[in-house]
């Protein structure tokens, strides 16, 4: 028998009935007509969180700027 997994359900220790109980509630409370919404509203929050997860990775990769006072005139 084999056994697959899902990355995020191992992430979070949930199993194959776990995962279809969540999606059953899901579409109860939903609906099937606002689940592709809600996908894809989550989506486009991933997307920006990993746009704004990079600039932040690259700015702290840029080098500070030396502060241009000279010693003794402070």
């Amino acid at each position: 028998m084999s056994h697959v997994t899902l990355p995020l359900a191992g992430l979070f220790g949930l199993g194959g009935p776990e995962l279809i109980l969540i999606l059953v509630i899901l579409l109860l409370l939903f609906g099937g007509s606002k689940l592709p919404q809600l996908a894809k509203g989550l989506g486009q929050s991933v997307k920006e969180f990993k746009k704004a997860s990079k600039e932040d990775e690259e700015e702290d990769k840029k080098p500070a700027a030396k502060s241009e006072t000279k010693p003794g005139n402070n």
